[in-house]
């Protein structure tokens, strides 16, 4: 039997439907080529991609909203941290279904975060797949040529700085699937909610980008656990770090657990999911960084110094003494 070319394909007419609208860059050639073009202006491109999994990511029960702008917000937090500004993304999503329930609130939001962080759709793919729902997406941005900040500047005698707060992501995924901060915060739903949203939303901190590029020797956004994260750091410099534990940033529901041990220091370090950046500047400097974030409304706040050396950072309490932390990060294998 002939196919009738003049009805669109089922992936056609799901693209036209639900993401045609957010391709608003004349590149993208409104989604009916398969490329796009995307403008350099002279600037470098930074590519940076992340995919999320259902049930590795993020959970089966989580609303569709939060999923695409968790998908969209974690390459911006990779492009936040290189001190680049969003240019674009192209997406891949792997369905069981195109069911409108679960599609319209999806592109809806993701439309709303193209807004938002002025990064528009440029393309993409759709796959229907038997198990778990994938969505992939590669985000490009723009910074001056050669100003892009990587993960091996760092130097000793730089200050480490981190942005926002520390191990609430982690925390509201053990209260969505009922560890002992579910338990702990049973009479504070505001709580509950609050460090469930840091878990479903991150907040990308692409309104520092330009000081991250001005200021920081090295940066990184913390998606895998402080500790993970700034070893990384550490080891692609060649250097090595001490922090002071009590000065990591804590949310008052995160302190609050710590205080009653309702949970450990290591479910903050290790904690997966906070999308905050993660920064070493001169001394110098520092305070330039830290007064950009508070014009932005954002804290920053200092939490050690990198050290000459190749051992692995030290994470030290109140009294001086070394942590001795059993795991460093969250880990996808």
């Amino acid at each position: 039997m002939t196919q009738d070319r003049t009805q669109p394909s089922a992936e056609d007419s799901l693209i036209a439907r639900y993401f045609k609208p957010l391709a608003t860059d004349p590149g993208a050639f409104a989604l009916v080529d398969d490329a796009a073009v995307l403008s350099s202006s002279g600037d470098d491109i930074v590519v940076t991609t992340d995919a999320v999994v259902e049930g590795v990511h993020y959970l089966s029960t989580d609303p569709p909203d939060t999923i695409a702008r968790k998908a969209l917000r974690v390459n911006l937090s990779d492009l936040a941290a290189k001190g680049a500004s969003p240019a674009g993304f192209v997406l891949t999503l792997a369905l069981r279904s195109k069911e409108d329930a679960w599609l319209r609130p999806f592109a809806d939001a993701l439309g709303e975060d193209v807004t938002t962080f002025a990064c528009p759709l440029l393309g993409g793919d759709t796959v229907s797949t038997p198990g778990p729902q994938m969505i992939s997406i590669t985000a490009f941005g723009r910074v001056p040529a050669g100003r892009m900040v990587g993960r091996t500047g760092a130097r000793p005698g730089d200050v480490i700085l981190v942005t926002g707060t520390i191990g609430d992501a982690a925390l509201g995924l053990d209260v969505l699937t009922g560890g002992p901060a579910a338990a702990a915060l049973a009479s504070d739903p505001a709580a509950r909610e609050a460090l469930v949203s840091r878990y479903r939303i991150p907040q990308p901190r692409n309104v520092l980008a330009q000081a991250v590029r001005d200021h920081a020797t090295a940066a990184m956004d913390v998606s895998d656990g402080l500790a993970g994260d700034l070893t990384k750091l550490c080891a692609a410099s060649g250097v090595s770090a001490t922090v002071d534990v009590a000065s990591v940033p804590l949310s008052a529901a995160a302190a609050g657990l710590l205080g009653r041990n309702a949970i450990c220091v290591e479910t903050l370090l290790a904690g997966g999911d906070d999308y905050e950046l993660l920064c070493t500047v001169p001394p110098a400097r520092s305070d330039a960084l830290i007064a950009a974030g508070r014009v932005a409304g954002l804290a920053v706040t200092a939490i050690g110094t990198i050290v000459a050396g190749a051992e692995r950072p030290r994470f030290l309490d109140g009294q001086g003494q070394e942590l001795a932390l059993k795991r460093l990060s969250f880990s996808h294998f």
